[in-house]
């Protein structure tokens, strides 16, 4: 199995449990405002790899992953290419490596529920980032709707795959209470979820924008202060 990827990562500390070897995946069908990473858009980049070659470079560096670490497959969207995850996830799982799939859950229907239950037999956690809770205004950050995501939060739950909760803290488009606490009612209804993340907004992949003749649709959107960071994780009960 061949899969397309973007870049690799060898010491990841944000992406999951641990130290972990972060495979960015080629492709995706979101397109989020405040992307970091729009050369990983297109299907047609990125360069290919067997799921064994991949494997390969990650052991090199299995001696790092003692005391939780791991492999985190990210992207783009890593189940545009489910299968070749699923492979190189099957391989890691026998070399006793912990899996995780770093999603926006947008790709998962009742349809494909199939192959989505092959990739996640291998599959230790799932990293599954809600841009937005209410159906319109996730629709504006990312040109679909989240019909599908929450659909995908549930079906973890309905089959208790550990899951971390990730969301993208943007001034006046997510740093909102109503929406904060919509979101946290969700997840409320979660018995799988073992950790929420509120990741602040940042403007460092604004340049690639510029490099790949791109306009940047957040330009001039400031990170959030502390403050309302602060306010974020006590709403989600990230803290107290």
């Amino acid at each position: 199995m061949v899969g397309k990827i973007h870049s690799f990562e060898t010491f990841g500390t944000v992406d999951g449990p641990g130290i972990r070897f972060v495979v960015f995946m080629q492709g995706c069908p979101m397109r989020c405002l405040y992307c970091h990473n729009p050369d990983t858009w297109r299907t047609d980049g990125g360069r290919e790899y067997t799921a064994q070659d991949v494997a390969q470079r990650v052991l090199k560096y299995k001696s790092y992953f003692t005391g939780g670490g791991g492999v985190t497959v990210s992207g783009g969207e890593p189940m545009l290419q489910a299968e070749f995850v699923r492979e190189l996830f099957g391989i890691l799982k026998g070399k006793g490596i912990h899996t995780a799939l770093d999603t926006s859950g947008i790709l998962f229907t009742p349809e494909n529920r199939s192959a989505v239950d092959k990739l996640l037999e291998v599959t230790d956690l799932v990293l599954l980032d809600i841009k937005h809770i209410d159906g319109e205004e996730h629709k504006k950050l990312t040109a679909h709707s989240n019909k599908n995501v929450l659909a995908f939060a549930k079906y973890l739950c309905e089959t208790g795959k550990p899951t971390w909760v990730r969301h993208v803290l943007v001034p006046g488009i997510t740093d909102n209470d109503e929406y904060l606490s919509r979101l946290a009612e969700f997840i409320g209804g979660l018995n799988n979820v073992q950790k929420v993340e509120v990741l602040p907004y940042h403007t460092m992949g604004e340049v690639k924008y510029g490099n790949l003749g791109l306009e940047y649709a957040l330009k001039g959107v400031q990170p959030p202060d502390g403050v309302r960071v602060q306010n974020a994780k006590r709403i989600l009960g990230v803290i107290k």
